[in-house]
C-alpha cells in the first residue's frame, strides 16, 4: 500500500514547478527533494533548497522523515538541517509541546502537504521555542541582519541546482490572462437568419422599395 501511495504521489509532484524530486538508488521510500521559492515576496525566492525525505513502510500512518542537506539559518531548523515542525511529529497529542492532534501528522496528510508547510514555515518562523536559539535572537532584534543571513544562503544553495536545469521564477509560473479577440463582423452578418444585422445596401433597397410602394398609393 505504502509504496502504490508513494508512487501516485512522486509522480504527481513531478508535474510541479515549485519542486524538483529525484528517488535515491530508485528506491521509493527514498527521495531527493529540491523545494524552490517562487514567492517574490519571500525572503527565500531564488533558492534551491536540497534536502532528504524517507518514508517509513507503513506511510501514510507514520510521517516521513525529512532533513536539508544544508542546514538553513532558521528558528525552527536543527543545525543538522532536520526541522522542528508540527506536522512530521507522530500522530496524537503532545502535553509536553502543547500541540494538538490536529497540528499534527495524520494519515490524510500528503508529501505534498508537508513541502508546503515547510514553504511556509521559511518566512513564517516560530521563535517562541526556537530549535536554533540563535537564529530567533535575531530575527527578533536584527531583522535586517537576519535578511543578509537568509540571502547567504539563498546564494549559497543556487550551487546545488543542476546543469541544464531551468529555474522556475514568479513570471514563468504565472499564465497571463487571455486577452479577448473582438470579431469585426460580429455585428456584420448579412446572411444571419435571426433578423440581427444587415448590411448598407440592403437597407438602402429596403428604403427604396417602401418610397415606390408610398408613391403609387398617392
Amino acid at each position: 500500500m505504502a509504496e502504490r501511495i508513494l508512487k501516485n504521489e512522486f509522480k504527481a509532484l513531478s508535474q510541479e514547478k515549485w519542486v524538483n524530486v529525484e528517488l535515491q538508488d530508485d528506491d521509493i521510500f527514498n527521495w531527493t527533494i529540491a523545494l524552490i521559492v517562487i514567492n517574490p515576496d519571500s525572503l527565500y525566492y531564488g533558492g534551491y533548497f536540497l534536502a532528504n525525505m524517507k518514508f517509513p513502510s507503513n506511510y501514510p500512518y507514520s510521517p516521513p522523515e525529512f532533513q536539508f542537506t544544508r542546514p538553513l539559518y532558521h528558528p525552527n531548523i536543527y543545525q543538522d538541517g532536520k526541522l522542528c515542525i508540527s506536522i512530521l511529529h507522530a500522530p496524537g497529542d503532545d502535553e509536553m509541546s502543547g500541540e494538538l492532534a490536529a497540528e499534527r501528522w495524520s494519515p490524510a496528510q500528503r508529501v505534498e502537504s508537508v513541502l508546503l508547510s515547510i514553504i511556509s514555515l521559511l518566512d513564517d518562523a516560530e521563535t517562541s521555542s526556537p530549535a536554533n536559539v540563535d537564529a530567533g535572537v535575531m530575527l527578533r532584534k536584527d531583522p535586517e541582519g537576519f535578511r543578509k543571513r537568509v540571502q547567504q544562503d539563498v546564494d549559497v544553495s543556487r550551487k546545488d541546482i543542476p546543469e541544464g536545469f531551468v529555474m522556475p521564477t514568479h513570471e514563468s509560473t504565472t499564465k497571463a490572462p487571455e486577452k479577448e479577440i473582438e470579431d469585426p463582423n460580429f455585428w456584420v452578418d448579412s446572411g444571419s437568419e435571426d433578423g440581427f444585422g444587415g448590411s448598407d445596401t440592403d437597407m438602402e433597397e429596403e428604403d427604396e422599395e417602401q418610397e415606390q410602394e408610398t408613391e403609387e398609393d398617392d
